[in-house]
């Protein structure tokens, strides 16, 4: 049996009684007390979210940006840092050479040579090996920060509740980060809110824990992470995208930067792929009626068969919501299969929830 591993808050989660579970490879709480409060409360004020499974990679050397615009889709040339020492934030993916998406990961510019990427949990083990198996050509150093912790404050209420330990996060651009206090602070999220993430020393994250709860900001766990990065039309790695899945067939074509003749990794591929025409595309769909649609459940529809890639119910909408993987040709509405009961449900432009403004009208589809 493999041993999970533990965040610096570890200790803290216990102690407040969350509920424990395992997740890409470590012991994570799903929920306090109410997964609906939690939610509720990022959406309406603030939440605070442990996120230190998540794994930090800082990229170091001359060529350091060369490498980087060879192994990501989106391009880190619009990485420049500001007076303020602040840089814009990069959403991407990493790719395979036929197209199929490795990791999805947010990057940082630090410096002329330096670069700081947010990588998922599970997909650790064989980033590490891609980066560093590409890096020995450019003389890049990779560097993993395990030594640091990651904290997501997120809400409508979060930068102004955060300011009150570190006032300069009012200055905060949307996404972009920089250093405050010796932490690395991003204005950035997985909630469809705005927020703040903070990278700092893992024995200091307690602290700021507990500060940020005395200030009256919610503790949230991954159930409600997870209701509101899909209520907000995100992707979860090994779920709506994996290394079958190109960017184009999961809603994700515009973090892919075609504007210049740079040669990135996938790139051929991707492009051979639109001469040829696609074959799948992602939808959002809204369930009218009772049930819960589920990741793995098939969708009808007249063009041939699809899947479910996410499916929950919404705490915002209160009902049923999904994002699914459907033949490209097919248009709504569509059928999805519960355990063999086949409900009609109605095919919507995700985000479902964004901002805490519904983005899909209630009225068409219940």
């Amino acid at each position: 049996m493999i041993e999970l591993k533990q965040t610096p808050l570890y200790e803290l989660h216990k102690n407040a009684g969350a509920r424990m579970v395992g997740f890409g490879g470590w012991t994570m709480p799903v929920a306090y007390q109410s997964q609906i409060e939690e939610h509720e409360a990022v959406r309406s004020a603030a939440g605070i979210f442990d996120v230190s499974h998540m794994t930090i990679i800082d990229v170091q050397g001359s060529r350091a940006p060369e490498y980087l615009r060879t192994l990501l889709a989106n391009d880190v040339a619009k990485l420049g840092i500001s007076a303020d020492g602040s840089s814009r934030a990069l959403y991407t993916c990493m790719l395979q050479h036929d197209g199929g998406i490795l990791d999805d990961l947010i990057v940082y510019r630090l410096d002329d040579e330096t670069f700081r990427l947010v990588v998922n949990a599970a997909t650790r083990d064989k980033n590490l090996i891609w980066l560093g198996e590409h890096a020995v050509k450019y003389s890049v150093e990779i560097m993993e920060r395990s030594e640091l912790a990651m904290l997501a404050v997120q809400g409508p209420r979060a930068r102004i509740q955060t300011a009150l330990l570190l006032p300069d996060v009012l200055g905060l651009k949307g996404f972009t980060a920089r250093n405050i206090k010796d932490w690395f602070v991003a204005r950035t999220g997985y909630s469809g809110e705005d927020g703040i993430e903070i990278m700092l020393p893992g024995e200091q994250a307690p602290v700021l824990w507990e500060k940020l709860r005395r200030l009256g900001v919610i503790p949230c766990g991954l159930g409600a992470r997870d209701t509101l990065r899909l209520e907000a039309g995100f992707n979860l790695y090994g779920l709506d995208m994996d290394e079958t899945i190109t960017p184009f067939e999961c809603g994700l074509e515009w973090t892919v930067a075609f504007d210049d003749k740079r040669e990135f990794i996938g790139r051929s591929a991707l492009e051979m792929s639109l001469r040829m025409g696609l074959k799948q595309k992602q939808v959002g769909l809204v369930l009218q009626g009772r049930g819960v649609m589920r990741a793995g459940y098939p969708v009808h529809t007249s063009a041939g068969n699809g899947i479910v890639t996410s499916g929950t119910f919404s705490p915002t909408l209160q009902c049923s919501i999904a994002l699914a993987r459907v033949p490209f040709d097919s248009q709504g509405p569509f059928e999805v299969d519960i355990r063999g009961k086949i409900v009609s449900v109605q095919c919507v432009k995700p985000p479902f929830v964004r901002n805490g403004v519904i983005k899909v009208h209630l009225d068409k589809v219940r």
